[in-house]
This record gives structure tokens, C-alpha cells and sequence, in this order.
């Protein structure tokens, strides 16, 4: 007796039909083993993910019964596997247009994997089915109805291409019979791209000698009756006659016709190609109409589908990285950063994504060379281990910074183009004040930079301006708050918060939120009593307790002590103010601590801007402000893609000041690179200034907020700083060069490196120091670093030269951090958070920078008992004082001792997550220089290049 296989009678039983009609007995009754084949299959991928399950989406033009029908048994099928089906139907008045663009909707969905669009195209206008049919993505073309998949087809390359799934379904069938195919000669009706022309390719790469006929077929009669395999899908009712069939033949019949039936409640009934009744009288096998061969292209679409969701996992394995790298021109003199950044034509920015793994619709393009990447691609890999996590730190620097971008960059260049590992850069976006001011931009430099570096230090994609505006938001609506409340009773207030509309007065969900934070559990206006009116409408804000300023992304001392309002308009309301530089806005913290757009949003809620004069901090919230803040950083909270000189990803996302915020990029950047690179993989980011201040604050407040754990921290030195903490001069001009060997001074300035591998060593995390070299340098010199840095206790020390040798100049620094990365590691932080805040500022000031004791100053003994009083002494401390010393004094090089560190006061950034602390005077915004940067900054009208940045 013929014996069914296993997948022919899951879908038998799924479909609840005949396949095939056998002349002598039906063999098709009902199994036990329902479903199980394919969603078997389809289980065995959710293992891998529980998150993930196969997608097909049904495209439908119009509303016709038939195609309903079809649809509704996909559907089903679909369901019935586990396979997530979504039918998407256009109405007949869609245009070509309209059809395509939905079709490069459900192209660009990672989360479908089978996609059809179902014929007829059912339009009152003129749509070339063609056209829509070959705008499927070819692997996502599980109808094999494309010209690729068709081309591969007609070549042979079966194992490469999605068989249209009626040829497939027929095969199958054939294949249940138990009869050969190779050999036969088999015979298609019907030339159509949608049966015939790839029945005709299948059968001929099964090795049967075939003919394709149609109805202009000469003797069709004849043909038909050489043929051992007979196959259908002209569509004309009971063309092929039962007398021209070969006695023992297969006989497969695609025809779906309709024929007058009086018998019939709908006056009609559905028959094939060929006259059944005396067909089966021929046949050895035939398949029945209705029920034959329908079922089966179910099947094999239900099939395509779930292989289509393999190969896609297959493909987006996490850390399957295939990049490939820029070759780097080296030339000698080393030319400007510029030179060096426009002589290399960088990958384009999406070619890059996917490279890493990026799915088309996790990103976002900014032109070709930078992109934003959607938070989605976390949920899509949060089951993947992460990879390895290195921070760049550096020693106290000179004024003109020791390199560690250019380290960051360059390290990154070796572990990937040279050491071919998975590797991923994050830092921080600059400000364009210190771009037109001083220091210059962040992108590295020489053979080690992000680029295009014009658009890196210049807007990139707009984070630092919407930073910006939600700021001001905020410093607008503090005054107007104040300024109304002093200027209208408590009625008219309360009206005019809760505004008639429609002859009602309704609370806005903000407002609601407020409500609940005074314990009044109302939400209808009317019921609140005149004293809930009052509590409601009046913020009552102390204006000398205003902490939020307004902020701007330029250097201009003038800003910072203003006085505002002074305006007739203003009715004497005037205070006096100032401008921080957009970095230091607590937004801006916000943004690089947040861990989720909901996490942002309640992060945005929560920022304290004053005191009331009650004592009761105000927030955000309560000025109703926080959601539309939420919409000015909607976009801001995406990470920015680009790439280094040698081709390597980067994210270049939020630049908090490293004074008064934490000075690291994003804790989602991060979260998204270690996920992409997987656990063979490095992401190397930085902290902003010495180990002392950035280094500090990652560990204690980025780490505790983000919960990843560091395995390796680079800790960046140079001699000419070594020279200065030695008791050398300044470095403080471009043209200053310490260009005489002094192994003295260095080892006497060893004290500060010393020093800070201590701190390092506090968090029990592995150190390598990278000696960043200079054309200056010595070799003796160099080596007395790494000699004296191992026997402080560095994992290893190393010499770079990646400013003039691009990654190649960092491939020791890349093999030792490799090693570190393998060592024993046993992140701690510094304090907890529970103790009293003047403990742990004290925590801090003794055993990173050295001093014997802290002295509170009175504004700042006020603000420990009004924040521990309102609830944020648990906070973590983020030290705000000088960059350019262990101390409080910009002057004290080396690794000085026995001094008090004065805090004279101390601000909470509640939104942020941290409490900072003001040590010494320090201006929240930089002032311009003499001749500053932007002297030399240009436009080239013909071709539009920016000339002299850098």
C-alpha cells in the first residue's frame, strides 16, 4: 500500500482534505500526529529566541471573495505553525504608487520574513503586476514570483531561491507517489511565471525530459498522451479531455474554473483543467478539484516562510561580523587632521550597518556617512551575551589633553582592521564651543580620527540643539510660572491652568500626576475644594533657589551672570541669571544615563529646577512641562553611527561636561555595541579628563545606573605630562615642545601616573597603560614609563604611535588589552550610595585625589540638609572641580598631599541620578580666547568644503 510521508500529512490533517485521489482507494483519513511538522520546526526557533517568531505578511489589493478565501487558509495555516501572519489589505482605489510603497514598508520590517502579495491585483486603477511583484525583497519572496528567484530557478540554483509554492506543492505531490521523476517525460500545460515556465524548471532539474504546451499546441492531444507526468494551469474548465491521458500517468491539475450548476446554491461549481471523471479512469494518481492541489501551495508557503525566518537568523547572528576595512595611505610628514580625514572616502553609512548587524529598519540615515540606530535593536538582542568593555582614561593632563580620543579611536583600528576583532568606539558628541574656541574638536586625530570629522564636531545630527531648546523650555517656563503666579489670584490661576472646553474643565494626565504627588486623589476640577485649588495652581518657587539655567552651545563669558526681565512688559519681575554651555545642561546628563525612551521620559519628570518656599522641591513635572521635552528629545535619544578612518563603527552619542556632569557618552550606546559585537568583541569607550574626575564618575555613576561591568580600563600618558607633573613648565601653547631627554623630570612626574593606576585599582578592574608617543619622545624615555607603570601595578604598559601610524601603531596596546581582558576582575565601587553625603564626597576626596580631609563651606552644609531632608542623599556624587589637578588647585601638578578640599557648594541633578558637588571656582561656561579657533574657520563657496577646521 502507498504509505504518505511525514509533511505531506501534517498538511493533510492541517487543511482537513484530500491531496490526491487514487483510483483504486482514498489513503488520506484523519492522523494523530496534527501540526507537528512544521511547527516543530518553527518551536526549535523560538528556543534559540523566545522573542522571535517567524513573520509572512499577506498584501491584499481590494476585496475579492476568491482572494479572501485563499487568504483566510493562509492565514489559518499560518496561525495554526506558529507562524505570525498579518494580513495587510489596500482598498480598490489604491494606486501603483500607494502598492509600492507599502511594499517597501513591509521590506524594510525585519520582523517579517515571508511576504506575498496576493492576485489578482483587485485596483480600479492600471497597476503593473510585474512591477509590484518584483518589488518584494527577494528574500523575503516566499511566492518565488520575482525575477531573481525566478532567474535562480531557470539556472539550476534551487538551493539558493523560494520556489513558487504551487510548482513546489506539485513536486510534493509527485513525490508522494513513489514514482522517479528522473527520466519521465513529463508534459506542463501552461506557461504562466506563476505554474508553468518554473514547473517547467523544476521538473527539468529533477532530471525529466520536458514540454511545455498551451492551447496553440498543434495535436495537444498527442502530447498529452506521451506524458508520464502530466501538469495543468491553463485555466480553461476541463480542457485536457480524460481519453488523451496515458494509462498509468500522474496527473496534477492546477486549474481553479468555474462552470454553470443549477445544483448549486451559488449557480455555479469549480472544476480543473481536465475532465476528472474520465481522467481518473486513465490515471494512476490525479489530483482532485477542489482539494488537491491548493492545500499543498499552503504548505510549501507555510514552508518558504519558515525557511526564510532560518536563513534570517542565520544571517543576523549576533557578533557575525563581515566587514571590511579601509587601507590607510600613510604619509609622511603627518598632514592635518583635516587632510588626513578628506583623503579617506568613508563606507557609506548603511553599508556599514550591516555590515555590523544592523537591520534596514533599526536605522535611520543622515545623509551617507552618518545614521541614528533605534533603541528596537536592544529589544531585538537582548538575549545575546555582551561583549568585552574597555574604558579609556588618562593621567592629568596639560591643557592641551594627552590624546585619549586619538587612543580610543586608534585602539579600536587595531583590535578590528588589524586584529580582527568584532570592536565598537563610543564617545562622546562636542560641543561646538570648545570647536570655535580653544581646545578644538573630539574626533581624535592624525591617523586615528572619526569622520568626516567636519560633521562630527559640527551639529552631527542636531542631539546638542535639541538639547538645547527642551532646556530653555524649562528656564521659560520656570519664569513664567513665577511671573504669573505673582500677577493673578488663586481662581483665575487655577482657570486658566484647567481651561474650559466644551463646557467642561478637564485635568491633562500631567496635571493628574501633580494631583497624586499632593496626595489629592481627584480627577474631576469641580470637586477640588478652594485650599486643593491653591496647593494645585502655586508652585510658590523661591527665586533665589532657581537652579536651572538657561544654556547655549557658544563660549561667551558675558553669559554668565545676567540679569533677566527687565522688560516693561515684565511688571518689575527681574532676577538675576546665567547661561551654562548646553553640555552642562542636566539634559544632557539625562540623555547619557537614560536607559530606555520610558526611563528618559521619567528621568525628564523628575529634574528639580527650585524650591518652593516651603522647602518642597519642584520639578519638571510639576511645571508640566516634562512630556513636550520628551518629544524635543525623541530623536536625540537615538545613537549617531559613524565610522573611524580605517572603517570601523563608532557611536557618537551625548557629551556631558566632565566638570559638572559625569563626562561619558551613553549608557545605550554602549548597551547597543556591546550587544552587536557579541562576547568575543571589544567596545572601547572613554571618560572624559583624568582618571580622576571621568574615570570616577564611570565607574560610580555610569556603571551603577547602566549595571555593565568594565573588564579592562586604558589608562593614557604622555612624557611631556609626566614632565609638567615633574616640576616642568606648562604645556599650555601649540608650540611649546619638551624636546630634551629628562629621565628625572619623568620619573619624578611618575608620581601622578602612579597615582592613578592607584585609582584604578580601587574598582579592581585590570589597567593597561598606553604611553601615547610623540616625534619628541625618546626611547629612553618611553621605556621608563612602561617600566615604572608595571612595577606600580599596571596589567602592562605599552608605547603607541597611532596619531602617525593609524591602527597599526596600537596593535600592542590592542594585544594587551586582549590579555587584560582574560584577567581576573573584580569591580567594586568606591562607596555606597546609602552612606551620608558628606561621607561619600569625603570617600572620594581622600582616596582618589589624595586629600587629608573636606571642609563644607556654609551654602554647602545647607544643601546636604535640604537634600537629604527632600529625599536625594542617596544619590551618587558627582565631583565637580578642576580637570587639571588631583586637587582643587589647577596649579598643584604631580600627586600633591596633605590639603583640605574646600566644597563650597552643592546642586542636585535628580533627574540625572546624582548629587555634584562645587570644588573651587569653575565657570559652567567657557569664555572665548584672544584669537580663538574660529580665525581660521571657512567656507570654500565652489566646493563647498570647510576649510581650516583643524
Amino acid at each position: 500500500m502507498f504509505v504518505i510521508p511525514y509533511l505531506f500529512t501534517v498538511f493533510i490533517l492541517l487543511n482537513h482534505c484530500d491531496f490526491l485521489y487514487f483510483k483504486w482507494e482514498s489513503l488520506l483519513q484523519d492522523f494523530p500526529a496534527v501540526r507537528k511538522g512544521l511547527k516543530k520546526e518553527v518551536d526549535a526557533l523560538k528556543s534559540q529566541d523566545p522573542n522571535f517568531r517567524p513573520g509572512l505578511v499577506v498584501l491584499q489589493v481590494g476585496n475579492r471573495e476568491d482572494s479572501n478565501l485563499y487568504i483566510s487558509m493562509k492565514l489559518k495555516a499560518a496561525s495554526e505553525i506558529g507562524i505570525n501572519a498579518i494580513h495587510k489589505r489596500l482598498p480598490q482605489t489604491a494606486t501603483e504608487d500607494e502598492v509600492l510603497q507599502s511594499i517597501r514598508e513591509v521590506n524594510e520590517n525585519s520582523s517579517v520574513h515571508g511576504f506575498i502579495v496576493q492576485l489578482p491585483l483587485d485596483s480600479i486603477h492600471r497597476i503593473d503586476t510585474e512591477k509590484v511583484t518584483n518589488a518584494v525583497a527577494p528574500e523575503k519572496d516566499v511566492d518565488g514570483l520575482t525575477s531573481i528567484n525566478a532567474g535562480k530557478l531557470a539556472r539550476g540554483d534551487l538551493g539558493d531561491c523560494f520556489i513558487p509554492c504551487t510548482p513546489n506543492g506539485c513536486m510534493e505531490l509527485i513525490r508522494q507517489t513513489g514514482v522517479p521523476v528522473a527520466g519521465k517525460t513529463a508534459v506542463v500545460i501552461g506557461r504562466s511565471k506563476i505554474v508553468g515556465a518554473p514547473m517547467h524548471d523544476l521538473l527539468l532539474w529533477n532530471h525529466a525530459t520536458v514540454t511545455t504546451c498551451h492551447s496553440k499546441t498543434t495535436d495537444l492531444a498527442s502530447e498529452v498522451g506521451r506524458a508520464d507526468i502530466l501538469v495543468t494551469g491553463i485555466g480553461k474548465p476541463e480542457f485536457v479531455k480524460g481519453e488523451w491521458v496515458k494509462k498509468g500517468a500522474i496527473v496534477i491539475d492546477c486549474g481553479i474554473n468555474h462552470v454553470p450548476d443549477s445544483t448549486k446554491p451559488s449557480g455555479k461549481r469549480v472544476v480543473g483543467d481536465v475532465a476528472f471523471t474520465s481522467a481518473k479512469e486513465q490515471a494512476a494518481f490525479i489530483t482532485p478539484v477542489p482539494g488537491g492541489v491548493g492545500p499543498m501551495t499552503v504548505a510549501m508557503l507555510m514552508q518558504n516562510t519558515v525557511l526564510s525566518a532560518k536563513r534570517f537568523l542565520q544571517a543576523h547572528q549576533p557578533g557575525k561580523w563581515n566587514m571590511i576595512y579601509t587601507k590607510l595611505n600613510l604619509k609622511r610628514p603627518v598632514p592635518s587632521d583635516i587632510d588626513i580625514s578628506r583623503s579617506c572616502v568613508p563606507k557609506c553609512i548603511d553599508r556599514l550597518a550591516r555590515e555590523i548587524g544592523l537591520l534596514s529598519n533599526e536605522v535611520e540615515l543622515y545623509g551617507k556617512t552618518k545614521a541614528k540606530v533605534h533603541l528596537e535593536a536592544i529589544d531585538r538582542l537582548r538575549i545575546q551575551p555582551d561583549g568585552k568593555y574597555v574604558v579609556v582614561t588618562g593621567i592629568t593632563p596639560t591643557p592641551l589633553g594627552e590624546g585619549k580620543s586619538t587612543t580610543t579611536i586608534g585602539l579600536v583600528q587595531a583590535l578590528g582592521a588589524h586584529l580582527n576583532n568584532n570592536v565598537f568606539a563610543c564617545v562622546r558628541q562636542p560641543s561646538q564651543g570648545p570647536t570655535f574656541g580653544i581646545k578644538g574638536g573630539a574626533a581624535g586625530g592624525g591617523y586615528s580620527q572619526v569622520i568626516p570629522m567636519e560633521e562630527f564636531n559640527l551639529h552631527l545630527t542636531g542631539d546638542i540643539h535639541a538639547i538645547t531648546a527642551a532646556n530653555n523650555l524649562v528656564a521659560a517656563a520656570i519664569d513664567a510660572r513665577i511671573f504669573h503666579e505673582a500677577t493673578q489670584s488663586d481662581k483665575a490661576l487655577f482657570n486658566r491652568l484647567v481651561p474650559l472646553s466644551g463646557g467642561h474643565r478637564t485635568f491633562s494626565p500631567v496635571q493628574i500626576n501633580r494631583l497624586k504627588k499632593l496626595g489629592i486623589e481627584k480627577s474631576d476640577p469641580s470637586t477640588l475644594t478652594e485650599e486643593e485649588i491653591t496647593r494645585f495652581a502655586r508652585l510658590d518657587i523661591d527665586p533665589e533657589s532657581i537652579t536651572w539655567q538657561r544654556v547655549l552651545d557658544t563660549n561667551d563669558r558675558f553669559l554668565r551672570k545676567i540679569t533677566i526681565g527687565q522688560s516693561p512688559t515684565e511688571k518689575g519681575y527681574t532676577r538675576t541669571a546665567q547661561f551654562d554651555i548646553t553640555v552642562a545642561s542636566e539634559i544632557m546628563a539625562v540623555l547619557a544615563l537614560t536607559s530606555s525612551l520610558e526611563d528618559m521620559k521619567h528621568r525628564l519628570a523628575k529634574m528639580v529646577v527650585a524650591t518652593s518656599r516651603n522647602g518642597e522641591p519642584v520639578t519638571t513635572e510639576d511645571l508640566g512641562v516634562c512630556g513636550a521635552l520628551t518629544v524635543l528629545m525623541r530623536d536625540a535619544i537615538k545613537p549617531n553611527l559613524m565610522q573611524t578612518l580605517e572603517g570601523n563603527p563608532v557611536f557618537v552619542h551625548a557629551g556631558p561636561f566632565a566638570n559638572i556632569a559625569h563626562g561619558n557618552s551613553s549608557i545605550l550606546a554602549d548597551k547597543i555595541a556591546l550587544k552587536l559585537v557579541g562576547p568575543e568583541g571589544f567596545v572601547v569607550t572613554e571618560a572624559g579628563f583624568g582618571a580622576d574626575i571621568g574615570m570616577e564618575k564611570f565607574f560610580n555613576i555610569k556603571c551603577r545606573y547602566s549595571g555593565l561591568r568594565p573588564h579592562v580600563v586604558v589608562l593614557v600618558a604622555t612624557v611631556r605630562a609626566l614632565k609638567m607633573h615633574g616640576g616642568g613648565p606648562s604645556v599650555s601653547g601649540i608650540t611649546y615642545l619638551i624636546i630634551f631627554q629628562n629621565l628625572e623630570l619623568v620619573e619624578k612626574g611618575f608620581c601622578n601616573l602612579r597615582k592613578q593606576v592607584e585609582n584604578t585599582k580601587h574598582f579592581g578592574v585590570p589597567v593597561v597603560v598606553a604611553v601615547n608617543a610623540f616625534k619628541t619622545d625618546t626611547e629612553a624615555e618611553l621605556q621608563l614609563i612602561c617600566k615604572l607603570a608595571k612595577e606600580a601595578g599596571a596589567f602592562d604598559a605599552v608605547q603607541c604611535t597611532h596619531w602617525a601610524d593609524g591602527g597599526a601603531g596600537a596593535v600592542e596596546l590592542g594585544k594587551a588589552v586582549q590579555k587584560a581582558a582574560e584577567a581576573p576582575s573584580n569591580f567594586r565601587f568606591l562607596y555606597d550610595t546609602e552612606l551620608p553625603v558628606v561621607d561619600k564626597i569625603r570617600i572620594i576626596a581622600q582616596k582618589i585625589y589624595g586629600a587629608d580631609e573636606i571642609e563644607l563651606l556654609p551654602e554647602a552644609q545647607h544643601k546636604v540638609h535640604l537634600y537629604t531632608k527632600q529625599g536625594f542623599g542617596n544619590l551618587p556624587i558627582c565631583m565637580a572641580k578642576t580637570h587639571l589637578s588631583l586637587s582643587h588647585d589647577a596649579e598643584k601638578k604631580g600627586a600633591p598631599t596633605g590639603f583640605v578640599l574646600p566644597v563650597r557648594d552643592i546642586r542636585a541633578s535628580v533627574g540625572a541620578g546624582f548629587l555634584y558637588p562645587l570644588v573651587g571656582t569653575m565657570p559652567t561656561i567657557p569664555g572665548l580666547p584672544t584669537r580663538p579657533c574660529f580665525y581660521d574657520i571657512d567656507l570654500e563657496p565652489e566646493t563647498g568644503e570647510v576649510i581650516g577646521l583643524f
